[in-house]
């Protein structure tokens, strides 16, 4: 039976629904081959999505319309057919919605110069990720500002004894540049020596060896605050799931120190309070303010456009107080200056006036002022002595602007000499969908849309949502398949070859610090590293398939007392290179661990300065490639293979223990499924009815001649059925 396919394209209307005027007519006998596949045997790594093959539309009155007239050049930028974006799109069967997604225009083609068929693509929602985040860069999360914090001694000492898994900001034991000791011996003592006693003035660390690291959680709050994005709470979300939810990244934007000494001439405070906001009726909120960070809104809105982007800075009168100012736009993740004020007094302006659109911010983007002084004479601005005043005019209008918004300090302002730490500014350099991709890996997650909501599960999770019998106690469930036997295409199918690739690597961009370096050196082999063939020999398949993470992955370093040769608590990572120069690497993720009552920790010295007596540490945050010291607590690692626990090393059996590693909890099943040589990709075709390829999931089981399937990929035919499946046997 002919089923009845219906597409629609565009914006939805008022309420939410595509009308008659976004459907799209089609020629009669035209077919749509939708496929599926959620992790493809032939290529491991990669997050798949659905699509359909190209098809084609008629090039009628209508569907010129809806496209444009796209086979037109000659139609002006500003109302032609933008063929580079995708745009919304819906799929119905019989008047029941199939699949929502995106749909892509490849092409026109032309019969004797008239236009006569649209060739387009329709895609699954799941891509939205990246159509949604393109380019953008970590440091462009907005939200991670409200997590800002001063880098100084008292709060990096704060940061380093903060007391429980849940704070979002922690200090580890990592070191950007100094190789810590540990030693109890008078002769010994030193900078660098972590020996803590009060009459031992020259050891510690100086606090500006250390950097504060971020939950990765809260990268996944910023991005579905700032994306239209929502992750389910099947991995994501998930305080429970402390396999994630305990994982930082190290705040490593450059070499070295946060602020090398060279770097602290100026040292810029950021203004970050704007308590007095107003606006004109009918108060129409082009642009927004969040945490001292002004983000103007677009270049033109309707028949609005912007007009004037102006800071003002207004001193007490009669205060002469000389001070710098700068005006920093962040765009696409990317920061520049676009305005600078030095050595000045009294108000200045920055920016562009209403009638003179020179100096104007650009729009789309997020701006901060800083201000800073000479340190022995601070400058402070009564409350509405800053001033953001950003306008918008109708094109027709003349005179005063036809909106405006005001932000002002409610508070009084007064610059500092602390070091301020940005979240945005400090955190590496990296694509949002790269750390996607990059966790996606790390855990082998899989994605799929369900209810606007993107469902995210580990791969093993997933296959078992099929429905399974209940058996009697003791025993194991088994899964019910779909049976298709009675609509097999009996007349030809093949089985072929399921390995297509002789072995598999697991490993980490990041492998260059100091001891990974000297552990690859000596062993031959990556740290943390794993290459998969299943013990055996064969040589058909040739081809090798490499998953590498694109973080850095470290080997910890415990301290002993070196005078006694006695343990500490104290572990340590030392963030340099093979030449033990400062490195700079890929982001660093790590478990935090940390040392408090009633576990017995040792002390350490944390210095203010190389100069000045040390503070004693008896509670603080150790990295770790485990999320646990003691493997019958927890024996989950960061690493592919079962690495010794750096902590437990040479003190401890248990310390190759830790055998929870991401290949075995997250890709033994289905690699070893993979390399079996039972396995085959069995395919063949199958002509189903409505109400079973409709309500196909890629979770399913397939049955045919008494044997269950795992669907690797399958094509449907949308108007009559035919499924061409990839299936994978699961009796091995």
């Amino acid at each position: 039976m002919q089923q009845k396919l219906i597409l629609y394209i565009g914006n939805k209307g008022s309420l939410g629904v595509y009308t008659e005027a976004n459907r799209v007519d089609q020629f009669k006998d035209e077919s749509v081959s939708f496929t599926q596949t959620i992790q493809n045997v032939k290529d491991l790594k990669k997050i798949f999505t659905e699509f359909t093959k190209t098809f084609a539309l008629p090039a009628s009155p209508k569907n010129n319309k809806l496209f444009k007239h796209y086979y037109n050049f000659d139609i002006s930028d500003s109302t032609s057919f933008d063929a580079r974006v995708k745009v919304g799109a819906s799929l119905e069967l019989n008047d029941i919605l199939f699949k929502t997604g995106k749909i892509a225009l490849t092409g026109v083609e032309l019969k004797n110069n008239v236009p006569h068929t649209y060739k387009v693509t329709f895609y699954g929602s799941t891509v939205d990720l990246k159509d949604i985040l393109g380019d953008q860069q970590l440091s462009s999360l907005s939200d991670l500002n409200d997590l800002n914090l001063d880098y100084d001694f008292t709060t990096v000492k704060d940061k380093i004894q903060n007391t429980d898994y849940g704070d979002d900001i922690i200090c580890p034991l990592i070191t950007n540049s100094a190789r810590l000791t540990y030693s109890t011996a008078n002769a010994d003592r030193a900078l660098n020596n972590l020996y803590y006693r009060n009459i031992y003035p020259e050891n510690g660390v100086v606090f500006t060896e250390l950097k504060y690291a971020l939950r990765l959680q809260k990268i996944i709050d910023a991005i579905q605050n700032q994306f239209p994005i929502t992750f389910s709470n099947d991995f994501f979300n998930d305080a429970t799931n402390t396999d994630w939810d305990n994982l930082y990244m190290w705040l490593h934007r450059k070499k070295g120190n946060v602020t090398p000494a060279e770097q602290v001439s100026v040292i810029w405070t950021t203004a970050d309070e704007y308590g007095d906001y107003t606006c004109n009726a009918p108060c129409i909120n082009y642009s927004s303010e969040n945490n001292g960070v002004i983000t103007i809104g677009a270049q033109q809105v309707g028949s609005d456009f912007l007009r004037q982007t102006t800071v003002t800075i207004t001193p007490t009168i009669g205060d002469t107080t000389e001070y710098s100012a700068q005006v920093l736009m962040t765009q696409n993740g990317e920061q520049t200056i676009v305005s600078q004020l030095i050595n000045v007094t009294g108000t200045q302006f920055m920016g562009n006036q209403f009638n003179n659109l020179n100096g104007q911010f650009n729009a789309n983007a997020e701006y901060v002022l800083q201000i800073t002084t000479d340190p022995a004479t601070p400058i402070t601005l009564p409350p509405d002595g800053i001033t953001w005043y950003i306008s918008y005019q109708r094109i027709s209008e003349q005179g005063s602007p036809y909106y405006f918004q005001r932000w002002q300090n409610a508070n009084s302002f007064t610059n500092t000499n602390t070091i301020p730490f940005r979240i945005q500014e400090q955190i590496p350099k990296m694509k949002i969908i790269d750390f996607l991709t990059g966790i996606f890996q790390m855990f082998n997650l899989t994605a799929y849309v369900e209810d606007e909501i993107i469902v995210v599960q580990p791969l093993d999770e997933f296959y078992n949502k099929a429905p399974q019998t209940v058996p009697p106690i003791g025993e194991d469930p088994e899964f019910i398949g779909v049976d298709i036997d009675k609509y097999l295409d009996v007349t030809k199918s093949t089985v072929d070859i399921a390995l297509p690739f002789k072995e598999v690597n697991f490993t980490y961009k990041g492998l260059k610090t100091f001891l990974a370096q000297q552990y690859e050196q000596l062993n031959n082999t990556g740290w943390g590293s794993l290459s998969y063939s299943a013990n055996d020999y064969f040589d058909a398949p040739q081809e090798k398939y490499s998953i590498e993470l694109p973080f850095e992955h470290m080997m910890f370093e415990r301290l002993f007392n070196s005078s006694s040769g006695s343990t500490s608590t104290l572990m340590y990572g030392y963030f340099v290179d093979d030449n033990q120069e400062p490195y700079f690497g890929s982001p660093l993720l790590f478990y935090g661990f940390r040392r408090q009552p009633p576990l017995t920790s040792t002390s350490f010295a944390l210095k203010p300065t190389a100069s000045s007596p040390p503070d004693q540490i008896t509670e603080y945050w150790i990295p770790m490639n485990t999320k646990e010291i003691n493997p019958a607590t927890s024996n989950t690692s960061l690493h592919f293979n079962n690495e010794l626990m750096e902590y437990n090393a040479n003190i401890y059996a248990d310390a190759n223990q830790f055998t929870g590693t991401l290949f075995e909890n997250h890709y033994k099943n289905y690699i070893q499924e993979v390399f079996n040589t039972r396995l085959r990709l069995t395919k063949v075709t199958a002509y189903l009815p409505y109400k079973i390829f409709s309500s196909l999931q890629l979770y399913d089981r397939i049955r045919f001649r008494q044997q269950n399937y795992k669907i690797n990929s399958m094509t449907t035919n949308l108007t009559t059925g035919k499924t061409e499946f990839e299936l994978l046997n699961t009796d091995i």
